[in-house]
């Protein structure tokens, strides 16, 4: 004979699985399941909806002169849809009477979405500070989108560490010069991802300043 609390356990246990059982029919898609831990039903509504993008290859096709320069660039992971927008319904348009036209970003805030400074972004990855870098000036005044090299190496590290040079500025390293503790290669200016400056890596770089502020004031 099984103890009463053992009975109120397996009553409990049987009510939570029926109602596992109904809410479960209820709510999951009956074709859950059917290709895997998936809703099948999802592949034809997906299949069902207008196809918007056309992807590099069609792009290619045409513009293959454009293509080859990208592949060479800096940009040559970016889609071209990326910027330029959904191309299937302007290479769609070539079979009416009037050529629908691609976007073509021109407004200097387009580039920032990618290389406006962001403490989050990868170490290395190009970035600047809207404010400080060539303010008002449009982006492609300077950078073809396609072949995005920059025309003149930043001469000073606040063109592009724009956050980090703000918070130095009101620091006690205001007036230390960036390249005292990084050493900072030419090739690092035109190429950040590659080439990254150095970092302090001993107690015995930073001590050098402090021990000759005391020595000073001592003296």
């Amino acid at each position: 004979m099984l103890p009463d609390q053992i009975k109120r356990l397996l009553v409990v246990a049987i009510l939570i699985t029926i109602g596992f059982i109904h809410v479960r029919k209820i709510f999951i898609p009956k074709s859950f399941g059917e290709i895997g831990h998936y809703r099948a039903d999802a592949v034809t509504e997906i299949m069902s909806h207008d196809i918007s993008y056309a992807g590099n290859q069609a792009c290619d096709d045409c513009h293959d002169d454009v293509s080859d320069e990208k592949r060479n660039s800096y940009h040559r992971m970016v889609n071209c849809e990326s910027c330029h927008g959904p191309a299937v319904s302007h290479i769609n348009s070539f079979e009416t009477d009037e050529i629908e036209l691609p976007s073509a970003p021109r407004d200097r805030g387009y580039c920032t979405l990618c290389h406006g400074y962001d403490p989050a972004k990868p170490t290395g990855f190009p970035q600047i500070d809207p404010i400080a870098h060539n303010p008002v000036k449009p982006c492609i005044s300077c950078h073809d989108p396609h072949v995005p090299d920059p025309p003149n190496v930043p001469s000073e590290c606040s063109a592009c560490h724009g956050n980090i040079a703000r918070t130095k500025a009101l620091s006690p390293h205001a007036l230390l010069n960036c390249i005292q503790c990084h050493e900072t290669p030419d090739q690092h200016k035109s190429n950040p991802r590659a080439i990254r400056p150095s970092k302090p890596q001993s107690r015995d770089e930073c001590a050098v300043c402090q021990i000759s502020n005391k020595l000073r004031k001592l003296y």
